[in-house]
């Protein structure tokens, strides 16, 4: 089964190189490519790609815009940008994206966050998580850290920190020596008490609370 992508991203440069990254890939087809937020939205809305890779700063509308707007989609959005500091990140992460990665961090990076997408097991670039996460959130870590936690059990909390350091489902049931269906019970419950549409939202709150530092 083949995973179809849509390539949004203003630098047609990048576009060429995304698209030869992932038809690297025997199972990943791009099906089409847009030059900017307004493009990027009519494709995926007329195409229902699997997965568009989402650039922010682009003309027109930009990226965190069109994110918002294909929230109800089941197209999975993965925001892909040359900042890993930039707020516009942090914006789409709360408009519903599901992962973002650094333009910078590969070509494997770029292909996996592809599939940790489709398979519901978004991926977060590591200086995205660090960095960016640990930067916005710092105001209000010490005075929320004993009450966030509170909210979750021990297993729960050991669960997010890892998950908030860019592991993967199959990573922290390594970890943990736990089995993948126990993380996942672990995360569909976590999600329901913080509450988090996805596991990018439960990285947020863990940053944002002192969960993780």
């Amino acid at each position: 089964m083949s995973v179809s992508v849509v390539i949004a991203d203003d630098q047609e440069m990048v576009r060429t190189g995304f698209r030869l990254i992932l038809e690297s890939q025997d199972d990943i087809r791009v099906i089409a490519e847009a030059s900017d937020g307004v493009e990027a939205v009519e494709a995926v809305r007329r195409l229902r790609p699997d997965v568009c890779l989402m650039d922010i700063r682009m003309p027109g509308l930009d990226g965190l815009e069109a994110t918002k707007l294909l929230r109800q989609e089941e197209t999975k959005i993965v925001v892909v940008t040359t900042f890993d500091l930039d707020e516009y990140v942090y914006g789409a992460l709360r408009a519903g994206a599901s992962g973002f990665v650094v333009k910078n961090s590969g070509s494997r990076l770029l292909i996996e966050s592809v599939y940790a997408a489709v398979n519901g097991d978004s991926l977060i670039s590591p200086s995205v998580t660090v960095r960016l996460l640990e930067h916005l959130g710092r105001p209000s870590r010490a005075h929320t850290r004993d009450a966030a936690a509170r909210r979750l059990t021990p297993q729960e909390l050991k669960v997010v920190t890892l998950v908030a350091r860019g592991r993967t489902n199959h990573e922290v049931a390594e970890e943990l020596t736990l089995s993948l269906s126990t993380i996942k019970s672990h995360l569909s419950r976590i999600q329901d008490k913080l509450p988090a549409r996805n596991r990018v939202e439960i990285a947020a709150w863990a940053w944002e609370n002192g969960i993780v530092g």
